[in-house]
């Protein structure tokens, strides 16, 4: 296990476990967060005393689920306070890659099934397929929800556990592709239909949405700054850790507040009633772009954590700083 230096009154090494813990205790606390937000508007648990205003015994448990993560991320830390903050960086970072992995199969397996299914339905081929019953049933949006996309996220992960590519290149040339077929489609076939335009609003989505945390690992989110680039090494990670904490962390707790915190909240509105669009024979993908946002801050939200562990080991001058802006593209 990687050991980091200390100095001799301790401080270094109090910096690091504090910046540790404070990035633990927030995936921590996330982790609660959304599976409470699963619990309660998912599960119909009654939600999280004191933070939700849910009352009896499940809602004190859900309640509960706080401090015990605390405490563990804590134990977890003190356990591990040899561990220096780069490998801590780099573990979150894979973490978040195997999670935006995941996310890139889960659209585009659901994009090209979806796909599939309203063009079947918009030719009226789809009762001939499946039958009279099951094209009823593929319909409706809370079918096609949880019996069709719900199984195919699943196998998203477990694809993205066997794999190592994050696909957002492969991502950007499907719709491309898939834009191009709308143009032949519509000016040499004279063909369009509804769902072909929401196949790409799909995927550009979670193209834009899902990316950003891995270009923030790879500095390439734009900066508009004036003395930034001119800075040494450990200046620009006291910036970097500035930022994160009053502006990135923020963001990212503030939009899953405000977008997952209620019943009627922006995200969850859409997300636990499958919402769809009213364009006729379209794809049933409206309430999963909904999610989108919240997938977005929680991606960038554990990101941040690893950035800020980084910038902070920059600003105390740790070995393995990577510049990006002079580091060669592999």
């Amino acid at each position: 296990m990687a050991t980091e230096p200390m100095t001799a009154g301790g401080a270094q090494s109090s910096w690091s476990i504090a910046t540790r813990l404070f990035g633990w205790v927030n995936l921590a606390v996330l982790l609660i967060f959304v599976l409470n937000v699963f619990l309660t508007f998912g599960a119909g648990f009654p939600g999280s005393a004191l933070l939700s205003g849910g009352v009896g015994p499940l809602a004190w448990g859900q309640f509960l689920l706080y401090p015990v993560a605390i405490f563990c991320a804590l134990v977890f830390v003190v356990v591990s306070r040899d561990t220096n903050l780069r490998t801590d960086a780099d573990r979150i970072t894979r973490l978040n890659n195997f999670l935006i992995r995941a996310a890139f199969w889960a659209v585009l397996l659901i994009g090209l099934t979806d796909a599939c299914i309203s063009f079947l339905r918009t030719e009226g081929l789809l009762e001939a397929i499946v039958g009279e019953e099951m094209s009823k049933n593929l319909g409706r949006s809370r079918y096609r929800g949880p019996y069709v996309h719900m199984p195919l996220v699943v196998l998203s992960f477990a694809i993205a556990a066997l794999t190592r590519t994050l696909g957002f290149m492969w991502l950007s040339l499907m719709i491309v592709v898939a834009e191009m077929l709308i143009v032949i489609s519509r000016f040499v076939f004279s063909y369009e239909q509804p769902f072909m335009s929401d196949l790409v609003r799909f995927w550009y989505g979670a193209l834009f949405l899902f990316a950003s945390a891995y270009t923030l690992v790879e500095e390439g989110h734009v900066r508009v700054d004036v003395f930034y680039a001119g800075f040494k090494s450990k200046t620009q990670g006291a910036v970097n850790a500035i930022g994160t904490l009053t502006m990135g962390i923020v963001l990212c707790w503030t939009i899953l507040i405000i977008g997952m915190s209620g019943k009627s909240s922006i995200i969850n509105a859409p997300v636990f009633t499958f919402e769809t669009t009213q364009s006729g024979f379209g794809m049933y993908v409206k309430y999963l772009m909904a999610a989108f946002l919240g997938i977005f801050a929680i991606s960038m939200l554990v990101q941040f954590v690893g950035y800020l562990m980084s910038a902070v080991a920059d600003w105390r001058g740790e070995p393995g700083h990577v510049d990006h802006v002079t580091a060669p593209v592999a």
